[in-house]
């Protein structure tokens, strides 16, 4: 039977990825990733280790151990926990982090799967086990943006293809043509509270791949928790660019969409 390592990290996702995997036949070997993996996901899996994000060598070895050849990434690990001291790195861990030219996402993701190459495991697409769940074009909720919504979502995604081919971020938050707010560090969810802070009520969230979009990690998603940071600040659309983005529990989603009176829009694929 096929197997599939899954180094799982916070949110929904994991469960999808291997659901779906499951459903192809595989037998899926988790790595759920502390202290963000869900601890739910044992029930989703057919064996899972438990593991400090910072552990390298230990989930090389442990997805190594049980067979596996092939293995995704799957959920948001924080950058933030490498200065927040909730990363205790082995001595592979540290080598990794010694060669990297920077600390951006691309650089630390790449170095992590040349390790996993090196011992014979292959990195997956993200996207080959959530094919269903990426964003269509269009209008998913009843709700659609006025004109002058449109041009800040026209005027947010240039700048979001930016931040991402500098790898600083995928999300922006617009109001009135001018930048509120552009995630960094802190993730999509407290970018678009600090910039609806910012605005006040009816900014425009705008969530696009890179321009160099690896599907192998760091796809951009956004579910439940972003529709609740939306609601919080009073915040008017969520814009994300359709078959490069992963939309989780879509019809829960619009539901709530729906009741807030949020417009949720997929934007046609930049190049």
């Amino acid at each position: 039977m096929k197997k599939l390592g899954l180094i799982a990290g916070r949110g929904e996702l994991p469960f999808a990825v291997a659901a779906e995997a499951r459903a192809k036949g595989y037998t899926v070997v988790a790595v759920g990733l502390e202290p963000v993996a869900d601890k739910a996901l044992a029930t989703a899996v057919d064996e899972i280790h438990w593991i400090n994000v910072g552990k390298l060598g230990s989930v090389i070895a442990a997805l190594g151990k049980a067979g596996v050849k092939e293995a995704v990434m799957a959920g948001k690990v924080p950058k933030s926990l490498i200065y927040k001291g909730k990363i205790t790195p082995d001595l592979r861990a540290v080598k990794v982090l010694f060669s990297l030219k920077d600390r951006s996402d691309d650089s630390i993701l790449l170095a992590i799967t040349r390790e996993l190459e090196r011992d014979g495991i292959t990195l997956l697409n993200t996207t080959d086990f959530s094919s269903g769940l990426l964003m269509p074009e269009g209008l998913l909720s009843k709700s659609a943006p006025s004109k002058k919504e449109w041009k800040d979502i026209e005027f947010g995604f240039g700048i979001a293809r930016e931040m991402g081919r500098l790898d600083i971020g995928q999300t922006v938050v617009i109001k009135d043509m001018a930048v509120m707010a552009v995630e960094a560090i802190e993730g999509t969810d407290e970018a678009i509270r600090r910039g609806g802070r910012l605005a006040g009520p009816g900014a425009v969230v705008v969530k696009v791949s890179k321009p160099q979009q690896d599907m192998r990690f760091d796809v951009p998603a956004v579910g439940m928790e972003t529709l609740e940071a939306m609601i919080e600040v009073k915040a008017r659309v969520l814009a994300v660019e359709k078959g490069k983005s992963i939309v989780l529990n879509k019809g829960a989603m619009k539901m709530k969409a729906d009741k807030h009176k949020i417009s949720i829009v997929g934007l046609p694929a930049g190049e």
